[in-house]
């Protein structure tokens, strides 16, 4: 990367020389698409900062990829990742199961149930993975270019610049330019989601084409600059042309869909059952260093089933090649048929590198029982992590603590030095316990019996402090005479072993004198009341971090938590709200982490979730006919993206009628 003092006629020229010179291409980097925002303070003076931005003397960073502190670990001339294979044939199919249902192929709105993988075919300025994984795979929070050939800013990150490669098409033919970008990133803020489009008005209040392969950014004062050259690099590519041609919206269900600029393109789709992609013969980034020994497979399937039980059969039975599993039991006691015996599937643990998943049963904390922290505590200690690992997941798992666990930003113990700094520096937000108790990590119980019996009598203490008091039938009722009636809504088509173990966890509420029901919905019925936040517990996920960006807004944020879809639980928390912008406001990296070891630990403590398991592995099982690179990259496995189909491999399966 490149520290340059430039006029903006050098730039210009510049620019001119870069639509008609081959330049050498570079890599696409991490792009989370719509979980990335929230609002923050407006944009206060666009012509005053337009003119400050028009200074001749300007430190300008000119560049082929993009990190905050602006740390690249490749180089300008990279060839290609180092964990691909850059050999890697291309060809061959990979299948995959689906448990549920769809009813549209746009996965851009809130209306209807997207099919598996539906914004695969779509790419960005700094490029990303399938779905939005993590490219490069090896570092986090590096973003390379794929539309984009290259970008450049100011120092202060008021603006950016992303120069477009002009050989880009989309795949009905048409050239990828500016003027689609520029649509793009309108189109979310007039039809995507309302804490999105809240967010990024704010944050960025204007764009500007400057020519066909040019546009630019703008940035809202008096921000972070966190989460902004990167969120504008991660706006998904669309066909302007298309969208005013066919007059679609992007908030509607439809199967229709506008053409993409990605190697794959959708081949066949047959609702609820099938959804074929197959590559782009005429995908214009084939030869970029970004992907090379990447999207090796002619064609990717997706196979739906009505459940799990129905989906492991189908692939014992040869009907799809590629399973990741999530099941304890399954993968404890259900890997020992004839095809892995005989070695025509694989069975492999592989290492898993990225922070887990935090998961959990979720307190919507606008339901008004909820609001009681005692009755929150009180329904946790139903929960017996030993019991349900022992007896039901084979001791397969651990048990998760933090929203960064096992990371360098995990809070233990009682803060101390810069941490215990940060937090005294925010007064009256941080309650004094926080400052002298070691960071909050779940109760333990005895793995011999469901029911812990010290943990159920500190339950019922809980619940009599609260004012629900047991009456003659068994249930718990307020002073005015209503019961603590509650519903945890599940969905259907989970494993049956996840499905068992939420019936134990709800019969130890039920103990308690709660009344409470587990509603088991389909998997179109869950999404929309999981959308309404029509629950009052669910079992849902947050999202994890290891470096500060808006999305922690979104996810945690005060200020859409009564609609966000990454916030569950509704929380809502001014404590978290100013760690948040601590780490946003960060100096430098080390700052940055105390600020989210901090934020692990206020999460902790708000408690809005019962933390279940984690598991540090991949489980994957697959026809033997694919091949990976020997070392998995910690941030994905990318079996969509870097694995491979060995022919021959393939040729033997049929031939011994493993598979048809």
């Amino acid at each position: 990367m490149m520290l340059r003092h430039r006029s903006p006629k050098a730039r210009a020229i510049a620019r001119a020389c870069r639509t008609t010179t081959d330049k050498s291409v570079w890599a696409a980097g991490l792009a989370l698409l719509l979980a990335l925002l929230l609002a923050l303070p407006v944009w206060a003076d666009d012509a005053a900062a337009t003119d400050a931005n028009a200074a001749t003397d300007e430190k300008i960073i000119d560049t082929y990829g993009y990190s905050f502190y602006g740390d690249l670990s490749y180089p300008e001339d990279y060839k290609h990742f180092s964990y691909v294979n850059p050999d890697a044939p291309k060809g061959g199919e990979i299948s995959l199961g689906v448990v549920g249902t769809f009813d549209s192929m746009n996965p851009y709105t809130r209306k209807g149930r997207a099919g598996a993988l539906s914004s695969m075919m779509y790419e960005s300025l700094l490029g990303e993975g399938p779905t939005g994984a993590a490219v490069p795979a090896d570092v986090y929070a590096e973003s390379y270019g794929l539309l984009a050939e290259s970008l450049e800013y100011d120092e202060g990150k008021n603006w950016v610049i992303f120069h477009m490669r002009p050989e880009a098409k989309f795949s009905d033919g048409t050239p990828v330019t500016a003027y689609d970008i520029e649509f793009s990133h309108n189109l979310l803020l007039d039809e995507g989601l309302k804490s999105y489009a809240d967010g990024v008005r704010k944050r960025i209040p204007k764009v500007e084409v400057i020519d066909d392969h040019t546009i630019k950014f703008y940035f809202a004062p008096g921000i972070s600059r966190r989460t902004l050259i990167d969120q504008v690099g991660a706006v998904p590519a669309w066909s302007k042309a298309w969208y005013e041609k066919t007059g679609a919206g992007l908030n509607e269900g439809r199967m229709e869909v506008s053409p993409g600029s990605g190697p794959y393109v959708i081949d066949s789709v047959d609702v609820n059952r099938r959804i074929v992609y197959k590559r782009n013969p005429d995908y214009w980034g084939n030869d970029l260093p970004f992907n090379v020994g990447r999207n090796n497979f002619d064609q990717i399937r997706v196979e739906y089933f009505g459940d799990d039980t129905a989906s492991f059969e189908a692939f014992k039975a040869g009907v799809y090649t590629f399973r990741r599993e999530s099941d304890s039991k399954k993968w404890a006691t259900g890997y020992d048929f004839p095809k892995v015996e005989s070695g025509a599937i694989k069975v492999e643990d592989l290492p898993d590198g990225s922070p887990p998943t935090p998961t959990g049963i979720v307190f919507n904390l606008g339901s008004e029982p909820l609001k009681d922290r005692r009755v929150r505590q009180a329904l946790a200690l139903a929960f017996n992590f030993e019991w349900t690992n022992e007896s039901l997941q084979y001791g397969l798992f651990k048990q998760r603590a933090s929203f960064t666990q096992d990371t360098d930003v995990m809070a233990n113990g009682v803060p101390e030095g810069a941490e215990l700094e940060l937090l005294k520096s925010l007064g009256d937000l941080v309650p004094p316990e926080m400052l002298t108790e070691p960071a909050l990590v779940p109760h333990t119980s005895s793995p011999e019996r469901l029911l812990d019996r010290r943990n159920t009598r500190a339950a019922m203490q809980l619940l009599d402090e609260a004012g629900w008091a047991v009456g003659n039938d068994g249930i718990r009722r307020n002073a005015n005479g209503e019961s603590l009636k509650l519903n945890f809504l599940f969905n259907s088509s989970a494993s049956g072993t996840l499905s068992g173990v939420m019936e134990n966890y709800v019969s130890n509420v039920k103990k308690l004198g709660v009344d409470i029901t587990l509603e088991k919905v389909d998997p179109s019925q869950y999404t929309n009341r999981e959308r309404d936040r029509d629950y009052d517990l669910v079992y849902d996920q947050y999202l994890t971090f290891l470096i500060a960006h808006t999305g922690l807004d979104q996810a945690y944020g005060s200020e859409s938590s009564a609609f966000s879809l990454f916030n569950p639980a509704g929380l809502s928390s001014p404590l978290v709200d100013a760690i948040i912008d601590a780490g946003l406001n960060a100096p430098d990296s080390a700052n940055e982490k105390i600020a989210l070891k901090a934020l692990d630990r206020a999460l902790r403590y708000e408690f809005f979730m019962i933390p279940v398991w984690y598991n540090p592995s991949h489980w994957v099982a697959y026809y033997d006919q694919y091949e990976h690179p020997d070392v998995i990259p910690p941030f994905e496995l990318g079996y969509m993206d870097f694995w491979w189909y060995n022919q021959d491999k393939a040729d033997a399966l049929r031939a011994s009628g493993a598979l048809r």
